[in-house]
């Protein structure tokens, strides 16, 4: 009969550490859900705040100012605006005035080149452009040799000779001669006597020997 109680006494520890041990292995679970639902937060809460960050440096940060756009291969290049150097020999009162209606009747631009003072004789002489194109009136007019070309381009027919740096064309069927300088860096001689020739069919009559390819 003494042995019944030990039996009790053993039962009873024995559920008691049971309850004990049961007791004790329920924190370690609740750990791990605090430390899944933690982790979880992180890996929400983190991309957030790196986008909340983003989102307030974009706003806080300074414009970035746009970048130049390049030139257009079209766009008008610069030019000097100093006066060209040109000669202004004394006329006789007829080419005077004719050379005064010329100038009078100039465009402020040819093709795109803007007209630039002169050093004398702006009555006479006018330029565009940079290197300088320049038209000079008065003097005589040349004589083409027969085999020499001439070009008529709007009713005016130029004599062109060629030098190291330029093309030079004078009237050759004008009664004052009209002289146009045209730099080997602007192109074809040509396509630049084109607006002026309608100034001198305007202002500069006709007049003295004309060759025969200006008629043929």
């Amino acid at each position: 009969m003494s042995s019944s109680p030990d039996k009790t006494d053993n039962t009873d520890n024995t559920a008691g550490a049971d309850v004990a041990d049961g007791q004790a292995q329920v924190p370690p679970r609740r750990d791990r859900a605090n430390r899944s639902a933690a982790l979880m937060a992180t890996l929400i809460a983190v991309p957030v705040t790196v986008a909340v960050a983003g989102f307030t440096f974009a706003k806080l940060a300074p414009d970035t100012p746009a970048a130049e756009p390049a030139p257009a291969a079209t766009s008008a290049q610069p030019q000097s605006t100093a006066p060209v150097e040109m000669a202004a020999p004394k006329l006789p009162a007829r080419p005077e005035i004719v050379c005064r209606a010329l100038t009078s009747q100039l465009p402020s631009t040819v093709r795109g080149l803007g007209q630039r003072p002169v050093t004398a004789g702006p009555e006479q002489n006018a330029a565009y452009g940079d290197p300088a194109l320049t038209v000079a009136c008065g003097g005589d007019e040349p004589t083409p040799g027969s085999t020499d070309d001439v070009w008529v381009v709007n009713k005016v027919c130029w004599y062109p000779v060629e030098g190291p740096d330029a093309t030079v064309l004078t009237t050759v069927d004008r009664e004052t001669a009209v002289r146009v300088t045209v730099p080997h860096a602007h192109g074809s001689a040509l396509q630049w006597v084109s607006p002026i020739s309608d100034v001198v069919v305007a202002s500069v009559p006709s007049g003295g020997a004309v060759p025969a390819g200006c008629t043929g």
